[in-house]
């Protein structure tokens, strides 16, 4: 008896379907592995190969020749107080993950905001840069709190080129976005990279779109997978 309930136990879970890890954290998955259903941009840049979100640029690609960045624009909601996933890998130039931005220009997907920042080069990744407003708010290792007034108090609280030396050239990085409040965290490899706490309240946004970033100037692949979101309470 206990030879055939064990038999069956083994049978029923070999049939019972995969739990997906997204949603047995509490997420939902943003990106489904097969095309870009969900996302709207410039698809002359944006792809999926194998099973990532692809942009490609070349050096004399017309975001360079117009000087503008385009992006890949979420169409799930404007979220305000959420942790984002995913893994990224990057192969020359310059990327990012938009978050709380809004789009200023819906035919070249041109798009202002909180970007945590993924570069190819030892510089960008892992900083909080705000997209065509008040640009580079927190350096990699940096805590930064923004008064009311628009000034910096900086903390240094790791070193740079320590947090770098996590990064996975070329090669696949985990990174972690954590906005709750006015507080915002941006972890890769499960290092803190930088972190901001915005009280310019006529600057800060409390929600808005999430995007990918395909960027001018030197040819860059650039890749996505295992996007998932879990909104805050």
């Amino acid at each position: 008896m206990k030879r055939t309930l064990l038999a069956l136990a083994v049978c029923c879970s070999l049939a019972l379907p995969p739990v997906n890890a997204a949603d047995q954290e509490g997420f939902t998955s943003m990106f489904n592995g097969q095309d870009l259903s969900g996302w709207k941009g410039d698809r002359s840049f944006w792809s999926v190969q194998d099973g990532a979100i692809t942009a490609k640029t070349t050096a004399d690609s017309k975001l360079t020749k117009e000087k503008y960045n385009t992006f890949l624009v979420w169409q799930g909601g404007q979220p305000a107080d959420f942790e984002l996933r995913l893994s990224y890998k990057i192969v020359g130039g310059n990327s990012g993950v938009q978050y709380r931005s809004k789009l200023i220009d819906d035919q070249k997907f041109i798009v202002s905001g909180y970007q945590a920042d993924i570069d190819s080069t030892p510089r960008y990744t892992g900083i909080n840069y705000e997209e065509r407003a008040r640009a580079i708010l927190a350096e990699r290792g940096q805590k930064v709190t923004i008064g009311a007034d628009g000034k910096k108090n900086a903390e240094t609280v790791a070193d740079k080129d320590e947090l770098q030396a996590k990064l996975k050239n070329e090669d696949w990085n985990d990174y972690r976005i954590v906005a709750k409040g006015n507080h915002l965290q941006h972890f890769i490899n499960g290092a803190l990279m930088s972190e901001v706490i915005d009280n310019q309240k006529d600057k800060a946004a409390t929600s808005g779109i999430i995007a990918l970033q395909a960027h001018q100037g030197p040819a860059m692949t650039v890749q996505f997978k295992d996007v998932r979101i879990k909104e805050l309470k």
